[in-house]
């Protein structure tokens, strides 16, 4: 309901009526968000008066029962109660299916029950003292991407848990340029220097040269390998060996796989995820003027840097955002797959990606895509916003989705079914009697005493007949008795 139901119903209904849907599914998503704000369900209370009033003008009255009710009392709910992820029944549904698992003897599903606890509380406990084999107790998550060394520099931190085959690929020049230009302008530690190797094209350069970002895209990575190794031979304290790895070019050969797991997620490149079911080639980032970008993964490439470092990078395929391109309404991002953009910029570092999920968007066309975020379990986004020390860790906000309204498009809501011929049904009226103009034959007081005088005289009557009945059987039961005895003196 929160996520494929605003997708598909924007195909089948007007958009009167998928709007609506879309607003309730908005609701419910902020009810289930781990971090639940009280402004937020404030306001969402007074908005669900109107959703409801829209419902009202598309469904009929038989579709408005208790439940469809119960929806404007969750908000306070909510307020009252807390977050609802902690108060929900699906972790007691999914116990009680793995207590149905246990039984084998149909016969007696309470003993078989009952005999399967107690054996997967045992195992459990012996489970405790086993160190050297593998449980489920400690054995490592399923996209666990291990410990990874401390760096000095933030590009060396970007490493992942390798998956499937690995490949060298050769790269020409211009390829590994691009490349190596993302990692130094991606490095914060490395902020000064670009701003020095600036300074001087400005010096160098005439005053208003269009082109200064070019020229320091294609010379800073020499002049920067030129800039360490001169402080390197004079011993300069601020050239560490990360830092004189980082300057030196890498190889021309770089390794490339199939899939990794980056930070607890697993990412599959698009030439393996088309193969799959499942889908895991989908990624985002965050530009530097806060707006999103979205690609596909089509490579993943380690390059090898002097004394064993190296750096992960992810080569996407970006579409275009413009408006042309990418639209949002209702709080759906829906986006066309097939315009690709920034065919020149395609690297981004291996921790920058975040994973997002396509879902075929068939409002629009083939090449449209409703863009789906998502919150990994087990995953959690800690800022350093001095409150480290509360062990609560949320998901997501009730803020994150926007709730509104829309009641400009409510007077112009058909109800007439334009698929189908119109059909007149005239049901004549069965009973004529009904409809007397008469005042005199409706009831008055005094018929009202008369009857209750005649329904009372017909009880006496009813239970005097029961009374002589019952003396008719008694009088017939002494007869029957005084010849039995007559018959035992004979």
């Amino acid at each position: 309901m929160q996520r494929l139901l605003p997708v598909g119903c924007r195909s089948l209904v007007t958009k009167n009526i998928w709007s609506t849907i879309v607003e309730l599914c908005t609701f419910f998503k902020q009810l289930c968000a781990s971090t639940v704000n009280v402004s937020d369900m404030v306001e969402a209370q007074k908005q669900l008066v109107l959703i409801l009033c829209k419902l009202e003008r598309i469904f009929p009255p038989a579709f408005f029962d208790i439940m469809i009710h119960l929806v404007l009392h969750l908000p306070e709910e909510a307020i009252l109660g807390g977050p609802v992820h902690m108060r929900w029944m699906y972790p007691f549904e999914r116990y009680l299916k793995r207590l149905k698992d246990y039984v084998r003897n149909v016969a007696k599903p309470e003993g078989s029950i009952a005999e399967g606890y107690v054996v997967d509380e045992a195992l459990t406990f012996c489970s405790r003292y086993f160190d050297d084999v593998e449980t489920r107790f400690n054995r490592p998550d399923r996209n666990d991407d291990g410990i990874h060394p401390t760096r000095q520099l933030s590009v060396f931190e970007s490493q992942c848990k390798p998956l499937g085959k690995q490949s060298y690929v050769e790269l020409d020049k211009n390829y590994r340029d691009k490349a190596e230009f993302y990692i130094l302008n991606n490095s914060p530690e490395l902020e000064p220097y670009l701003n020095e190797h600036k300074q001087e094209l400005h010096v160098r350069l005439r005053e208003g040269c269009d082109n200064i970002n070019e020229v320091h895209r294609t010379e800073f990575t020499a002049w920067f390998f030129e800039k360490i190794y001169a402080m390197h031979r004079m011993q300069a304290p601020e050239v560490t060996t990360e830092l004189l790895s980082l300057s030196s070019k890498t190889n021309m050969v770089v390794s490339s796989y199939p899939a990794c797991i980056v930070n607890g997620v697993r990412f599959v490149t698009h030439d393996r995820d088309v193969r799959l079911r499942t889908q895991n080639s989908g990624v985002s980032v965050l530009g530097t003027g806060q707006e999103m970008f979205y690609g596909q993964l089509q490579e993943i490439l380690e390059f090898s840097y002097l004394n064993g470092f190296s750096v992960i990078l992810f080569r996407c395929k970006w579409f275009k955002c413009d408006s042309k391109h990418m639209v949002t309404e209702n709080n759906i991002t829906s986006i066309d797959i097939n315009g690709e953009a920034y065919k020149d910029d395609q690297f981004i570092l291996a921790s920058q990606a975040k994973q997002v999920f396509y879902v075929a968007d068939p409002s629009r066309g083939p090449n449209w895509c409703v863009v789906q975020h998502v919150k990994h379990r087990s995953i959690w986004d800690i800022t350093d916003d001095g409150l480290s020390d509360i062990d609560l860790l949320q998901h997501n906000s009730s803020s994150n989705f926007t709730l509104f309204v829309d009641l400009g498009n409510l007077q112009e809501i058909n109800l007439l079914r334009r698929d189908q011929d119109v059909i007149l049904i005239v049901q004549p009226v069965t009973n004529a009697s009904r409809h007397v103009t008469d005042d005199s034959s409706f009831l008055n007081d005094a018929d009202e005493v008369e009857l209750s005088d005649e329904e009372d005289d017909s009880v006496e009557e009813y239970a005097d007949e029961e009374t002589d009945a019952e003396n008719d059987i008694d009088t017939e039961e002494d007869d029957d008795d005084r010849s039995y005895h007559a018959s035992d003196s004979d």
